[in-house]
């Protein structure tokens, strides 16, 4: 009987995991990179206030419809971790 109950506990961790998980994922792939966008502080014109990674600065800039800064590189790695934060919504502000 030890053996039948260890074998439902497990099943039903390994079941209550997978479900975490698949709850987790949809949670992250129905966040939308407007709705991060839309969070960031703005100045008086709209533009958003973030921290430039690439230059070290505060800048407020206007982000396009995919969620890159106007100053946006594509060919340097900092604005590409820039781009990623903008979209997640965790790039520093100011």
């Amino acid at each position: 009987m030890d053996d039948r109950l260890e074998s439902i506990i497990r099943s039903a961790a390994r079941t209550a995991g997978k479900r975490y998980e698949e709850v987790k994922r949809a949670y992250r792939d129905g966040r939308s990179s407007s709705d991060a966008v839309d969070s960031l502080p703005k100045d008086g014109e709209g533009r958003a206030k973030i921290v430039c990674r690439r230059h070290v600065e505060r800048r407020a800039v206007a982000i396009d419809a995919e969620g890159r800064p106007a100053c946006f590189d594509p060919d340097h790695p900092d604005c590409q971790g820039c781009v990623e934060d903008v979209r997640e919504g965790i790039v520093e502000t100011w």
